[in-house]
């Protein structure tokens, strides 16, 4: 079998974001992949600017992206209880595409926050974002990283061992789906 493509979103767009980090940790797990982080740096969507001029060919890019993807890291931060503006404005970017790029992608939810619950509401908020795209949401074990400027070392790498064992075990189940995916 051909080496899997593995997408990654990250609802943060700081270079330095703990999200970012996490995303690229879960990549290293999934094992081999061809890995690419989506760009979701797109204009606020507004359907006069649709009409207009279109989708933008970084949303058409990204959806290509999702529709040519094995399996799906969807990571974000939790704002004011809920997923970041970038995420759910990429979300209804790539809803306004042909076709459906989601249907039946395996994908994983993960997430880092400052506060103690990890980013359990942002969870929440982005399944009940992604349901309606039919996506096979990978239903756990749940990788929440808590108090996430403590969680990391000086290269990048997560130091707790917790959710170490929770991404490797998520990571696993996201292969899994993928390859099962794949073989249909």
């Amino acid at each position: 079998m051909a080496e899997l493509k593995l997408l990654g979103l990250c609802g943060s767009l700081r270079a330095a974001s703990t999200n970012r980090l996490l995303m690229q940790e879960a990549a290293r797990r999934f094992g081999d992949a061809d890995f690419v982080e989506g760009d979701i740096r797109f204009p606020l969507y507004d359907g006069d600017l649709e009409s207009g001029e279109g989708i933008p060919p970084a949303v058409l890019t990204l959806a290509d992206q999702i529709s040519e993807a094995d399996a799906v890291l969807v990571v974000t931060p939790e704002y004011n209880k809920g997923i970041s503006g970038v995420l759910k404005n990429a979300l209804d970017w790539v809803s306004r595409t042909k076709g459906t790029p989601w249907s039946g992608k395996p994908v994983a939810l993960l997430s880092a926050t400052a506060g103690r619950a990890g980013g359990e509401r942002a969870q929440n908020m982005a399944r009940l974002c992604l349901v309606p795209f039919r996506p096979l949401i990978v239903p756990g074990p749940e990788v929440l990283v808590a108090a996430t400027a403590q969680q990391w070392d000086d290269d990048g790498r997560l130091t707790n061992e917790l959710n170490a064992k929770a991404i490797d075990e998520l990571m696993q189940n996201l292969r899994k789906a993928a390859m099962a995916n794949c073989a249909n």
